[in-house]
């Protein structure tokens, strides 16, 4: 019941990804002004942690460079979105995770818990 009820509410959710040039990602205010960080400017330290792996590969700080700001790269280009579905579909959904949850953590109790009630 739970596994089909997650099943489902996975099925309905669409991931996308926008990675370009100039999309923003994040936007932030400082000091009375607006700044945002695109996905061109997360390059950034991502060129110089490459850089500094070619030019020593056992630096430590390149490699965390170039993997951090690959990692922060592509999760924050991600975008998640829930695709139209029936009030019957989403009812369907919420009894069959909710119902299924449930079992399975009561299936997790103690017996010896059981009997005390």
């Amino acid at each position: 019941m739970m596994c089909g009820g997650f099943y489902m509410l996975l099925n309905a959710i669409m991931v996308t990804s926008n990675f370009g040039a100039g999309i923003r990602l994040y936007r932030f205010n400082a000091f009375g002004c607006a700044y945002a960080v695109t996905s061109g400017t997360i390059m950034i330290p991502f060129i110089f942690g490459v850089e500094r792996i070619f030019y020593n590969s056992r630096n430590f700080i390149g490699w965390l460079l170039a993997l951090v700001a690959l990692v922060f790269g592509v999760i924050a280009s991600i975008k998640f979105s829930v695709r139209a579905i029936g009030a019957f579909d989403l009812i369907i959904i919420l009894v069959l995770s909710a119902g299924g949850l449930g079992l399975f953590l009561r299936s997790l109790r103690d017996i010896s818990m059981e009997s005390l009630e």
